[in-house]
């Protein structure tokens, strides 16, 4: 537990201060906000993937008592139909879809009808009866048959970079080069799965206002999405997220829960619910099916002589959802020639969406095992070949770095790891029935500022309230903002309370990117800056003043007075300032804005060593995945324990990637099939042994005032690459696709062995 009634410190590891009102349920997320005249809605999904709509029989889900209506494209209020109003702050270039637009069908699973009634139970059941007919189309969701259709697509969307230009001539010093590797490598459809599932209560007031309590990574992106479908002004609508049980790219974007309930609300006049099901989570965004090439040549002594990747991911028909899956190859390692390339391939499903570390999460995968492979074909040790080919200056704009520590993470990750022990050959150790294999690789994300605003009010009894729309997704927003703030004010932890999650606050940006510390966090210490000069220009105008000649620079706040750097004997309590002053209270407000200018001057971006150990029983192709030394450089770390808390949540994510997680469709039907928690495997507690984190000294304040950088992603990256050459060091086998399932490592029998020497033959 913290010590709330002494002051506090930037680096302390402080406990979450929303820890107990979360575990003994005082926590209220999106679907457990009440209402005297609550009315619950139930989806109806499509049961085909392509086509129209013809019709509907109603009449036996209408007469099941409490059921209030069902809502469909024929009755629905009115709602703007121009694309551009149901565009979010991160929607990716095209038309976003449009919930209950019109009879048109785009993908499986589709919402084509809201049963609303009286009590969750009714609307179910009343949902169970509800007949569609359809005029069914041909569809097509096969991503592999489709590669040769890939196509460069829309650059509009907030945080993509496209490939840059070739640089040098990749194919033909691969050509001639004396060491090369080509490989193809594949990762499946993974969906979300937070424990909170999607949700929207929509309340409706007396006046006709709308407060909504929604699950989303972004209240003013929620809100601003509301007010313009339905042409509501946005003083209209209030939307708040004070809890959201997870998220990481899927609360990023409105989802359609959001527009039926307030659909709902308009239509029927009374307060509505809709919940989301288990199963409906997997009826919309997901990270996107890809495909990726890449071609490494080096010379004897490791150094790269070109790179080469190549990638093609899954979009939807009416959206061009793109990721930065291919950039890193140019950015991570040093070569002279570089050429890279990524298309998208439209298909009969639903938008893909943000999935923590999007693009990087298998861009920086295949790169690692292609690296990994490399240095078994020069018979180079894999951390020796990696800082053999380390990059002082990004290659693609060929920018330094504001920071960079990736070297630092390597030396004492492998230190701490025992690399040095590792053998060079595969299958060189076993224990029992299991062969045993260490593996590694390098994690890379963007280190992302952008803009937002805070206020603070500092009151007579000595109490702070800051503000701002930020959304804490569960990772910790709320603990780091109090501890920024009390830390620069000199206050106690229980003097400092922090507003966030309601969209009439100060403007915030939606949680995402791992940008909420290097910018809201910025902001909140900007606001208190600003706080701080108006408590020295009063304190300056008392009698006798020991400030009146003194600089703001020499001030030094602490235990809830200011005073001059040591000199202890000068100190003034703030409520004292404020009450010699005669001022009730003092408030302030901030607008954080990047300092793009300098910025644009470096390559901004946080990195990861990552060391795995494995163990491999070939018989059955199970991996035990027994030990993982991340070690991170992500600038200054304002709160090692929930920045540790961070890095092990992105380890497990890791394994669950390199493992367990993996969408199946069937094309001939065009929809996704393991669609519930028995089939959609996730780790579990007996999956995860021990998880090491350790940061490096870093301090950056090109990217943020504070020094940080955000650890929300970089957790994730690499780590399936490092369970993957770990399998490779324990077995031989080389698995080029996630997950890496028990089929793909498992030894094959005598009988498929011959065969396949056959074969070969």
């Amino acid at each position: 537990m913290n010590d709330t009634s002494t002051a506090v410190a930037i680096g302390q590891p402080l406990s979450r201060l929303d820890g107990r009102a979360k575990v003994t349920g005082q926590a209220r997320y999106a679907a457990e906000h009440h209402a005297p005249d609550l009315a619950h809605g139930v989806v109806v999904c499509s049961t085909i993937t392509k086509g129209r709509i013809a019709g509907f029989e109603l009449d036996a889900a209408l007469s099941v008592p409490g059921v209030l209506d069902v809502i469909t494209h024929q009755n629905r209020p009115k709602m703007r139909s121009l694309g551009l109003f149901h565009k979010d702050m991160t929607a990716p270039g095209g038309i976003p879809f449009r919930p209950l637009l019109n009879d048109e069908v785009m993908h499986s699973a589709q919402p084509v009808a809201l049963v609303v009634a009286d009590t969750f139970e009714a609307a179910r059941y009343a949902a169970s009866l509800v007949v569609v007919r359809y005029e069914q189309e041909a569809h097509d969701t096969d991503l592999m048959a489709n590669l040769h259709r890939g196509y460069k697509p829309s650059r509009l969307k907030a945080g993509y970079s496209p490939p840059p230009k070739p640089k040098g001539d990749a194919d033909a010093a691969f050509a001639r080069a004396p060491v090369k590797l080509e490989a193809e490598y594949y990762s499946g459809v993974e969906h979300h799965h937070p424990m909170e599932m999607h949700a929207s209560t929509v309340l409706l007031g007396e006046d006709g206002h709308l407060t909504i309590h929604d699950k989303t990574q972004g209240p003013q992106n929620s809100r601003w999405v509301v007010s313009r479908v339905f042409g509501l002004s946005k003083d209209k609508v209030t939307v708040r997220n004070a809890f959201v049980g997870g998220a990481f790219g899927s609360g990023l974007r409105p989802q359609y829960q959001l527009l039926l309930a307030v659909m709902a609300t308009l239509k029927l006049q009374r307060s509505v619910r809709v919940v989301l099901t288990r199963q409906q989570m997997f009826t919309f965004g997901h990270r996107p099916e890809t495909w990726q090439r890449l071609k490494l040549a080096a010379s004897r002594d490791g150094a790269l002589q070109s790179v080469i990747h190549e990638a093609v991911a899954e979009t939807s028909r009416n959206e061009d959802y793109v990721e930065v899956v291919v950039n890193w190859s140019g950015q991570l390692y040093q070569s002279e020639n570089v050429r890279l390339d990524y298309k998208v391939v439209d298909l009969d499903q639903h938008t893909p969406i943000d999935m923590r570390a999007p693009g990087a999460a298998h861009g920086v995968h295949a790169l690692e095992v292609a690296m990994d492979e490399l240095s078994y074909e020069l018979g180079m040790d894999p951390l020796a070949l990696r800082l053999k080919n380390y990059a002082e200056r990004d290659g693609n704009d060929d920018l330094p770095f504001s920071t960079k520590e990736l070297r630092a993470c390597y030396e004492q990750g492998a230190e701490r790891f025992g690399w040095a022990k590792r053998p060079q050959t595969p299958r060189a150790r076993k224990e029992g029935t299991e062969f045993i294999g260490w593996g590694m690789a390098t994690g890379t994300w963007d280190a992302m500022q952008m803009f937002a605003r805070a206020s603070a009010v500092l009151h007579a009894d000595g109490r702070l309230v800051v503000g701002s729309a930020a959304s804490d997704i569960g990772t910790g927003t709320v603990t780091v903002m109090t501890q920024i703030a009390a830390a620069a004010m000199g206050l106690p932890l229980d003097a400092v309370t922090f507003q966030w999650g309601d969209s009439t606050l100060p403007a915030a940006p939606i949680e995402g990117g791992s940008s909420h510390v290097t910018t809201v966090g910025s902001a909140v210490e900007g606001v208190c800056e600003k706080l701080q000069k108006k408590l020295f220009k009063l304190a300056k105008a008392l009698p006798a003043s020991p400030f009146a000649k003194a600089r703001f620079e020499e001030l030094l706040f602490k235990d809830g007075a200011m005073m001059l750097m040591g000199q202890a004997a000068t100190g003034i309590r703030l409520v004292d300032v404020l009450k010699l002053s005669g001022q009730p209270q003092l408030a302030e407000k901030y607008l954080m804005l990047p300092k793009m200018l300098e910025q644009k001057k470096y390559v901004r971006a946080t990195h990861s060593a990552v060391f795995v150990e494995v163990r491999v029983d070939e018989d059955f192709g199970t991996v035990r995945v027994t030990r993982v030394v991340s070690v991170i450089a992500a600038g200054r770390i304002i709160n090692p324990k929930t920045a540790t808390s961070q890095i092990i949540g992105g380890v497990v994510w890791g394994i669950s990637q390199a493992l367990h997680e993996e969408t199946h469709s069937d094309h001939r039907l065009g929809r996704f099939m393991n669609h519930n928690f028995a089939e959609y495997h996730v780790p579990v507690n007996a999956d995860i042994h021990d998880v090491e984190v350790h940061f490096v000294e870093e301090d950056d304040r090109i990217v943020s005032r504070l020094g940080a950088k955000g650890v929300g992603e970089i957790g994730i990256v690499g780590v399936a690459a490092a369970v993957s050459n770990a399998i490779y060091h324990a077995t031989g086998t080389r698995v080029r696709s996630t997950p890496m399932t028990p089929d793909k490592v498992m030894r094959p029998s005598p009988r498929v062995q011959a065969r396949e020497r056959l074969e070969a033959d």
